[in-house]
C-alpha cells in the first residue's frame, strides 16, 4: 500500500464519519473529513487526495455531483461510493459516472481494507504505465532500430533535431542498411507523425508510371487511363513521402520533381489543373549522388535542394558491436512467429557472424538468422546452422594475424617471386591501413585523403583484405 495516502471521507453522519476515520487513520491513512456536498467541494478546491470515500447521500445534495467535479479536477482519485441503498443500477450508475468501487452500509472493515487496496494498486499500475509510456515516446519512430553504436547514435540525434523541420531529408547508404526505417523514424518522431506516410521506390516504375504514380493522371492522358488518379504526393498531403532510389530517377522526372520540391506544386499527367500540396519529401539512395553529379546522370540544381539535411548510414560491417544485438532481436522475432524453441547461437556461430562482411547489410543478416532458426535441430545453434558462404568467408587463407601485421613486421623481400601487381599490393594495402586508422576508419575521409573515390576505395578494401570489421579493434595492437 502506498505510504499514508491521502484520503477525503464524505459523509454527513458525523458519528459514523468519526469513528471511520479514526480506523482509516490506524490503517496509516492520511484523512480529511466532509460532512456535507459543500464541504466536500471545498476540500477539493483546495487539496489534491489519492482516494475519497462518498456518501451518495448527502444533506444538501447528490454525491454524483461531486464524483463529477472531483474527476474533472482531479482524475487519478480513486472514488469509492458508499451507500445504504444500493440497487443494481446505483453501481453501474456510479461506476459510468467514475466511481472505482461501490460499498453498501454497514461497512464491514475488512471489505473496506480490501477496496481501498484494490483501489490504490490500480493506481500504482497506472502510474506505472505513464512512465512506461513515457519511456516509449522518448523512442517512438525508433524502437525498431537496434543499434548502441556511436554512429548510429549520432544519426538518432539528427533524426530528433530535423523532425519536424520542413527541409527535405536525404538518406545515403547501402541496400539492407535500413534507409526506410529512418524515413518513418522522421516521420513518426515529427508533428506530421498522425498524417499519412508513403513509400514509393522509383526505381520499379518506368519514368512514364512513376509520373503517374507520383502525381496521378487524368482521364484520357494515355492508353489506359480510363479514370483519374490521385497520386502519391496529393496522398501524402500533410504527411510525408518517402522516395527511395531516387538516383535512378531520369533527367526528365529530374525536373519535375525540382519543381514540386521548390514550390510544391505539380500538374496531374494530361492535366492542367495546378495542385498545391504540404508534403514533407525524404529521399535514399545507394548510390553516390556527388559522383552523379560530376557525370551528368544527377541534375545539380536537384541535388543541392535534395541534399539539405544528409543522413549517411553505416554498414553493419562498420558497426559489428550491433551484430548481437541484432541477432538476439531477430532470433525472438522468428521464435514468436515460427513458435519454434531456440536459445541463441554458441559462442564460435556468433564470432562467425560478427566476423562477416555482411554486403547485404542489416537485410542479409535477418535472413541468415531466420534461416538458422528455421532449419535448427537443437535449441542453441552452432556454425552447422549457418550457410556455407559465411563459413567459406571465416576461413579465407588471410588470416586474421595476417590482416593485423604492422608495418613493421612485413617482410623486406615480400616482392620476391611475384607479379608486379602482387609486389605492389603490400605497400599500397600499408598506405591506405594506416590512413584509415589516421581517420579512425572514417572511410569517406580516407577517400578523401587518397584522392579516391569511395567506391574505388571500398573496391580496394575488399581486395587487399582491409574489409574485415576487427581490423578497427585491433588498431593499437596493430601499431
Amino acid at each position: 500500500m502506498t505510504l499514508n495516502p491521502k484520503l477525503l471521507l464524505v459523509d454527513d453522519d458525523r458519528r459514523l464519519a468519526e469513528s471511520m476515520a479514526d480506523w482509516l487513520r490506524f490503517q496509516q491513512f492520511n484523512v480529511d473529513q466532509a460532512h456535507s456536498l459543500a464541504g466536500g467541494r471545498r476540500a477539493i478546491q483546495e487539496q489534491t487526495y489519492d482516494l475519497m470515500l462518498l456518501d451518495l447521500r448527502l444533506e444538501d445534495g447528490d454525491g454524483f455531483a461531486l464524483i463529477a467535479e472531483t474527476k474533472r479536477r482531479q482524475p487519478d482519485c480513486a472514488i469509492l461510493v458508499l451507500t445504504g441503498y444500493a440497487t443494481p443500477n446505483t453501481a453501474i450508475e456510479a461506476v459510468q459516472a467514475g466511481a472505482f468501487d461501490l460499498l453498501t452500509k454497514p461497512l464491514v472493515d475488512e471489505e473496506l481494507s480490501h477496496a481501498l487496496e484494490r483501489a490504490l494498486a490500480q493506481q500504482n499500475i497506472q502510474a506505472e504505465n505513464e512512465k512506461l509510456r513515457a519511456q516509449l515516446d522518448s523512442r517512438f519512430g525508433l524502437e525498431h532500430i537496434l543499434s548502441h553504436d556511436y554512429r548510429m547514435l549520432k544519426i538518432f540525434d539528427v533524426i530528433d533535431s530535423v523532425a519536424d523541420a520542413r527541409a527535405s531529408v536525404l538518406i545515403t547508404g547501402e541496400n539492407g542498411t535500413g534507409k526506410s526505417m529512418i524515413a518513418r523514424a522522421v516521420h513518426k518522431r515529427s508533428n506530421r507523425r498522425n498524417n499519412p506516410f508513403v513509400e514509393v521506390a522509383c526505381g520499379a516504375l518506368p519514368d512514364n508510371l512513376l509520373e503517374s504514380e507520383l502525381f496521378g493522371h487524368v482521364i484520357g492522358s494515355f492508353t489506359g487511363a480510363t479514370t483519374n488518379k490521385v497520386g502519391k504526393f496529393k496522398q501524402a498531403d500533410g504527411g510525408t513521402i518517402f522516395l527511395d532510389e531516387i538516383g535512378t530517377a531520369s533527367q526528365a522526372f529530374q525536373v519535375k520533381l525540382l519543381r514540386v520540391l521548390q514550390e510544391l506544386q505539380f500538374e496531374p499527367l494530361g492535366g492542367t489543373e495546378t495542385e498545391t500540396v504540404d508534403t514533407r519529401v525524404i529521399l535514399a539512395t545507394n548510390e553516390n549522388l556527388a559522383q552523379a553529379v560530376s557525370s551528368g546522370q544527377f541534375r545539380q540544381d536537384l541535388f543541392y535542394r535534395v541534399n539539405v539535411i544528409n543522413i549517411e548510414l553505416p554498414a553493419l560491417r562498420e558497426r559489428s558491436g550491433d551484430v548481437p544485438l541484432l541477432v538476439d532481436h531477430f532470433l525472438r522475432e522468428v521464435c514468436e512467429t515460427t513458435g519454434r524453441d531456440v536459445q541463441g547461437f554458441d559462442r564460435d556461430a556468433l564470432a562467425i557472424l560478427q566476423s562477416y562482411a555482411w554486403p547485404g547489410n542489416v537485410r542479409e543478416l535477418e535472413n541468415v538468422v531466420e534461416r538458422a532458426v528455421l532449419l535448427a535441430r537443437d535449441s542453441v545453434l552452432t556454425r552447422n546452422d549457418l550457410p556455407p558462404h559465411l563459413l567459406s568467408s571465416s576461413s579465407n587463407p588471410r588470416t586474421a594475424s595476417d590482416s593485423f601485421d604492422s608495418p613493421s613486421t612485413l617482410s623486406s623481400d615480400s616482392g620476391s617471386g611475384q607479379t608486379l601487381r602482387e609486389a605492389l599490393e603490400e605497400p599500397e594495402r600499408r598506405i591506405i591501413l594506416e590512413s584509415l586508422r589516421l581517420h579512425n576508419w572514417n572511410r569517406a575521409a580516407t577517400a578523401d585523403t587518397l584522392g579516391v573515390n569511395r567506391t574505388t576505395l571500398y573496391k580496394k578494401m575488399k581486395r587487399l583484405g582491409l574489409d574485415d570489421p576487427r581490423l578497427q579493434f585491433m588498431g593499437a595492437e596493430a601499431r
